[in-house]
């Protein structure tokens, strides 16, 4: 068994406890660094009640804690799905090296994990979307992205 299969293992273990603990869906993920698992997480929807609790974003908060960062450099992301948008998006943000997933995204859809119409959304004009999204009061807002661009102690990410 290679090390990534080992670290897959340890992802699909954690998706299985997932349905024996029903917690939320069949989702697990581990991030590696330096070849020692640094996060884990696991689907965690419906017992938080937090739509934004799926297993990689559980995993990377986890990892950020324990490694006292906000950024994944260097990190390994193995999940037991490939990531929905949501997570894909926090994935990027995180910035690790490479992720590594056993199910597709057909695969998560085949049972009732459909992210298709995400994707679908996201290629529309704002107007031509499901859910309503509107722009108001950039001006004002504005103001505070200057003082930030123009902020000389800030933390950049």
């Amino acid at each position: 068994m290679t090390k990534e299969e080992m670290f897959m293992s340890e992802a699909i273990a954690l998706s299985a406890k997932n349905i024996q603990d029903n917690e939320g869906g069949p989702f697990g993920c581990v991030i590696v660094k330096d070849n020692k698992i640094v996060g884990r997480g696991n689907n965690k929807v419906t017992s938080k009640n937090d739509p934004t609790a799926h297993a990689e974003v559980e995993a990377i908060r986890d990892a950020c804690k324990n490694l006292n960062t906000f950024q994944l450099d260097d990190c390994e992301i193995y999940t037991s799905c490939e990531p929905c948008p949501m997570c894909l998006g926090a994935i990027y943000w995180a910035r690790p090296k490479i992720v590594y997933f056993a199910n597709t995204r057909a695969d998560a859809a085949a049972i009732g994990f459909d992210d298709s119409m995400i994707y679908d959304e996201m290629k529309k004009d704002l107007g031509e979307r499901k859910i309503p999204i509107k722009n108001i009061s950039r001006e004002e807002a504005f103001k505070i992205f200057e003082a930030w661009k123009n902020k000389t102690d800030k933390t950049n990410y």
